[in-house]
């Protein structure tokens, strides 16, 4: 229960609605009862069985609770018929039975309509609150994780937690309610009959608890699968040219199908488990009405203690419990099953980020002077990519980074974003230490255009409204024209207005990666972060996007991480990276000259 404690929070803001389904629920178990109750005058007209009371009947405390409830009832039916008749009796009889019917179900109907507030409202915010957890958590964290999981615990794990835990939220008021006041009323009827029935029902109750004990294993691993299924099809949608390309889809229908049948055999032992409460205890509930029938019989016909009408009621009164008992016995096979659903969404809300903003963080509004790298260190797991880097990029200056793949060019990148901390060492930006100011002023600074064009399934205007919301259509063109992306965008069947489709999907690799360019454009940072941005293009899409990326880094610090190194020979200052250490620094003539590492990887390329 612990789990659903923590989920109970986010009830708190509509706590409203809570009260008016309590209060539904108090009239609705009330009624309920009374429906039940009603009937028994209406029998005693029929069993022509009401004794004679000519008098209002006394009160005389707890104990006679019963007598004086059965002598109001006659003194009630004896009036009636002496003023009318037994037939105009007997309908009002029927009268207050579906009186007392109706209102039942009007406050069962109320009890739900509030509730549905409730439950969709936390569902709302509980989903609310794991998509900021999950766009907050750092980089790194998905990295371990399979995203299709990631999407399992914001779906269906937190539909799960809305029909288990949060149904619960119905049963615990109504379904107690009206156990009690049947109970009540069962004792107001025959306290004998009531003592022998409850020996009985905590028998019961224990065999029902021994079946749902594992739910939870089997929940979880139910819940485990479906995420990863759910992964292989995010990676089939995601690489599916390579799975065609190479007639790999036996193989990823292989491993798509050895995880469905791993569902399908969790999901029918947790099934076939949790269908087995309400038979079960349908079947415990008609074993003591059985021994209720044979002892309450016993009551009526030998020794004449009890009213056949009274019996009659009782009986009905004692099935009554039955449907809420059914449905607690229900519920708590829920909490087992939510319980884990519970775990897994709660993992992620309260998984701590390794990246946060320090409690007295500065906000960073411009930049003035140098990013400076300072002896930093870094490593992703075990082996360190970086050691002892030191770099000092001045104001308006373009360095770029050179190196074969695997040298740290891109984690430079990540570093200076704060996608991920250093493991030793400081990055600066005009001498203020980047973990000291506040990410969102950091990224402010910073404009990023990455190897891979990443695209939203949007409009292009939307696409590159991320870099700038309010930006008006002018300045989009602007930008586009920097970019020399505007001589394609306004040939587009609805320009501005078309959508490029899923990742950019409807558009070309220089296409896709020129609406990246002015996207960062737009944005118009001080500083600009291009990794590898055109290593990916054919080489008239490369001289496009290499004009545009020129046109963008005019009067404009840049840190540019290269592949193609024909793109780099006008950098300010060519770094070349070894093994996460600079080999070699200066400008391409001065480097050519050396006839080391840097030549090298120039005339590979020139013979390539």
């Amino acid at each position: 229960m612990k789990y659903f404690k923590k989920i109970l929070r986010y009830a708190i803001p509509y706590k409203g609605y809570a009260w008016l389904n309590i209060i539904s629920n108090v009239f609705y178990a009330l009624f309920g009862t009374l429906a039940f109750v009603s009937l028994m005058p209406m029998l005693k007209v029929l069993f022509d069985n009401s004794q004679k009371v000519t008098s209002p009947p006394v009160y005389e405390g707890i104990g006679q609770l019963g007598d004086y409830f059965e002598d109001s009832m006659n003194y009630f039916i004896n009036q009636k018929i002496e003023a009318t008749s037994e037939m105009d009796a007997l309908i009002v009889m029927i009268a207050i039975v579906i009186g007392t019917f109706l209102l039942k179900n009007l406050f069962g109907y109320l009890a739900m309509y509030f509730i549905t507030f409730l439950r969709n409202g936390v569902l709302k915010d509980l989903r609310n609150d794991l998509y900021k957890k999950t766009i907050d958590l750092p980089v790194s964290f998905y990295s371990e994780k399979r995203k299709g999981d990631t999407i399992a615990r914001i779906s269906s794990d937190v539909l799960e937690i809305q029909h288990s835990f949060l149904s619960i939220l119905e049963l615990i008021v109504r379904e107690p309610l009206m156990i009690l006041f049947t109970i009540i009323a069962m004792l107001a009827i025959s306290i004998k009959l009531t003592i022998f029935v409850f020996i009985f029902i905590p028998l019961s109750g224990f065999a029902i608890s021994r079946i749902g004990k594992s739910l939870k294993r089997h929940s979880d691993k139910v819940q485990r699968e479906q995420g990863f299924f759910l992964s292989i099809l995010e990676e089939t949608l995601g690489g599916l040219k390579i799975i065609k390309g190479f007639n790999a889809e036996s193989i990823f229908a292989k491993k798509f199908n050895e995880s469905t049948s791993r569902f399908f055999k969790f999901s029918n032992t947790l099934l076939n488990r949790q269908n087995l409460a309400s038979p079960a205890s349908e079947f415990l509930g008609i074993v003591v009405i059985a021994i209720l029938l044979w002892y309450g019989g016993s009551m009526v016909l030998v020794e004449n203690t009890l009213a056949p009408e009274a019996f009659i009621v009782y009986m009905g009164l004692a099935y009554n419990i039955l449907t809420p008992a059914k449905a607690i016995s229900k519920a708590s096979y829920g909490v087992k099953k939510g319980n884990a659903a519970a775990e897994r969404v709660l993992e992620i809300l309260e998984t701590e980020s390794t990246i946060q903003d320090k409690p007295d963080a500065v906000t960073k509004d411009g930049f003035s002077s140098t990013v400076d790298i300072e002896n930093i260190a870094f490593k992703y797991t075990d082996d360190w990519v970086l050691q002892d880097f030191s770099l000092t990029v001045p104001k308006g200056h373009t360095v770029a980074l050179v190196g074969q793949s695997g040298s740290g060019k891109s984690t430079i990148a990540n570093l200076v974003t704060r996608f991920y901390d250093v493991n030793k060492g400081k990055i600066t930006i005009d001498k203020v230490d980047i973990r000291d100011m506040t990410q969102n002023s950091l990224r402010n600074l910073l404009g990023l255009v990455t190897q891979d064009s990443i695209l939203f399934n949007d409009t292009v205007k939307g696409n590159l409204q991320v870099a700038k919301e309010n930006a008006t259509d002018e300045e989009i063109v602007a930008a586009l024209k920097v970019a020399n992306a505007w001589e394609f965008v306004k040939d587009l069947p609805m320009g501005l207005d078309t959508n490029i489709g899923d990742s950019g999907g409807k558009l070309s690799g220089g296409q896709k990666q020129r609406l990246s360019i002015a996207r960062a454009v737009l944005k118009n940072p001080p500083i600009m972060i291009l990794d590898e941005a055109t290593s990916a293009l054919d080489t008239e899409s490369e001289r496009l996007v290499q004009r545009a990326l020129e046109n963008m880094m005019k009067n404009r610090t840049s840190i540019v991480i290269a592949h193609r190194l024909s793109t780099i020979q006008s950098a300010d200052s060519i770094v070349v990276l070894s093994k996460g250490k600079i080999v070699e620094q200066g400008k391409h003539d001065e480097l050519l000259q050396q006839k080391g590492v840097y030549y090298n990887l120039v005339e590979m390329q020139s013979f390539a």
